[in-house]
């Protein structure tokens, strides 16, 4: 296959797209819409794009999308257990179809696709580090729209989409975890303020002010950090 210079310069510049997002640490959210976005860029002529990945609750959704009538030929597809899109992902390969109407693949998606605007799609596995993290789509409203150069470029792109979703996933877990983190260290230091507070009034060791704060919180029905700062804020006021 003739793959020529203007195409290796649209991939550069989509590569180099996704490298300024990645260095300026965006959210999972903004990059699966440039992702989209960018399809569009790479792919002219298509009618809409999207997204599959799976949610928190480690279901098949449409994570992005250029367009309403992606999501729903998206959503047949993970409502009937088949489809293009989820074969790209499982497969970890291309999928095209040149014409929904005539597709025999996939018969109880395409018997229900074939009454939308869309007539062409085409599938790319997301991979990265050996993990299939879901699958980039898009649709044509017109039958043979995409052919094997096409398919050459969704590869390409797909397999860039990939790198950059997998880094910008790990800065997004870092992230939380070191919120997480934060917020635990915060509530250690509660609860030694509030074990302090009862071994000065109660001259008590720091086992048994923990023992007693335990014993509280149970009683109360409160976490324990909360009972913890409840009289951390009592003390300060009394002392006031």
């Amino acid at each position: 296959m003739d793959h020529d210079l203007p195409l290796a310069d649209e991939l550069a510049a989509v590569s180099a797209r996704m490298s300024g997002l990645l260095l300026s640490r965006e959210t999972v959210h903004t990059a699966l819409s440039l992702v989209t976005s960018l399809a569009g860029e790479a792919l002219p002529g298509i009618a809409g794009a999207g997204v599959t990945l799976l949610d928190e609750h480690g279901r098949k959704v449409t994570a992005a999308a250029t367009d309403s009538l992606v999501e729903q030929l998206d959503r047949l597809q993970y409502e009937l257990g088949e489809g293009p899109c989820l074969s790209a992902w499982e497969e970890r390969r291309v999928f095209r179809v040149d014409d929904i109407a005539a597709e025999v693949r996939w018969p109880r998606w395409t018997a229900a696709a074939r009454g939308s605007r869309m007539r062409a799609t085409l599938s790319a596995p997301l991979v990265a580090g050996g993990a299939a993290l879901g699958a980039l789509k898009v649709y044509g409203r017109e039958p043979g729209t995409f052919g094997e150069r096409e398919e050459y470029v969704l590869t390409m792109f797909a397999a860039q989409a990939a790198i950059l979703m997998a880094n910008v996933r790990s800065f997004d877990d870092a992230r939380k975890l070191s919120d997480a983190l934060v917020d635990q260290l915060r509530g250690r230091d509660v609860i030694s303020m509030a074990k302090g507070i009862l071994m000065a009034r109660e001259h008590v060791d720091e086992g048994t002010a923990f023992a007693m704060l335990a014993r509280a919180s149970q009683e109360e029905n409160k976490k324990l950090r909360d009972l913890a700062g409840t009289l951390i804020r009592s003390t300060i006021r009394r002392d006031r």
